[in-house]
């Protein structure tokens, strides 16, 4: 049976435990705050930038983009983001999960690019191809590496190093929501980049001459966007688990300084009953 001294003890930990919690809540809440505040804001110019791509793709004819070649699927990549930090519930088992369950129904070979630190330990451990990986990124989109990988990304699938390319992230609704998006990257068809609106441009220079240059730009933002949904919603996951974890340490001082009453009640009792005893056997 535990003795006072333990249980005091205890109660003790979980205060200090539940302290930390709360301190970590607070600050996800923070950098959520500026996390949705930025994916809300580039969310509308995502959209639009896609439907400027469909229609300068309709608008250049039978002159198209090497990105946006389909042919036989020989070899394919996954980018795969997670967080680089735990301690946010189920947010990076999910993903991992999905991935592999992805990479082990392929028929072709599959090799990734991960995103995270969490996604990298679980894929190394289980000996999977590395195409690339950023294990630095800290929950904050980065547009520098976006535009990199991107680059890198396109230069293969040109190549004929790889013939498809998936994106795999979390798609941020609010705190308490999140859905896994499983989105075709490469080769980016006429129906990958979103329903085109018929509009009326003057485009100068040529239509082929702008989606040359506009392409790489979209590829970056698109992976650029899947990074910043990623930290908004890791952030919300983590908030999410830190405010649950506060809630059950606080239920068990609750539970223990009952425990702890209710022993030292017993302790006196037990005591006064042998002072009783005791004065009793003296007469």
């Amino acid at each position: 049976m535990a003795t006072l001294r333990d249980i005091r003890r205890r109660i003790r930990s979980v205060a200090s435990t539940a302290q930390i919690t709360k301190t970590m809540e607070m600050v996800s809440a923070a950098k959520l705050r500026r996390a949705q505040t930025a994916v809300e804001s580039a969310r509308p110019y995502g959209e639009q930038l896609r439907e400027v791509l469909g229609n300068l793709a309709n608008a250049s004819g039978e002159i198209m983009h090497p990105a946006f070649a389909r042919r036989d699927v020989k070899r394919r990549a996954i980018v795969h983001v997670t967080s680089d930090r735990g301690l946010c519930g189920a947010f990076n088992v999910n993903l991992n999960k999905m991935v592999e369950g992805i990479v082990r129904e392929a028929s072709v070979p599959t090799s990734m690019v991960l995103i995270g630190k969490k996604g990298y330990d679980y894929f190394r451990r289980r000996k999977a191809t590395i195409l690339a990986s950023n294990t630095s990124m800290g929950g904050v989109a980065s547009w520098k590496f976006a535009e990199e990988m991107s680059r890198t990304l396109a230069e293969r699938f040109e190549a004929g190093e790889i013939d498809e390319v998936d994106l795999v992230y979390t798609h941020f609704k609010s705190a308490l929501n999140r859905t896994i998006v499983v989105e075709p990257y490469l080769p980016m068809g006429r129906t990958a980049t979103g329903p085109a609106v018929s509009r009326d441009y003057l485009y100068e220079p040529s239509p082929e001459v702008i989606l040359e240059r506009l392409v790489p730009y979209v590829l970056a933002m698109r992976l650029y966007m899947a990074m910043a949904e990623s930290a908004a919603s890791e952030h919300g996951a983590r908030m999410v688990a830190m405010g649950s974890a506060t809630k059950n340490a606080n239920e068990m001082i609750q539970n223990l300084t009952l425990h702890m009453n209710r022993t030292r009640q017993a302790t006196i009792t037990r005591e006064l009953v042998e002072i009783v005893a005791g004065a009793e056997a003296l007469k």
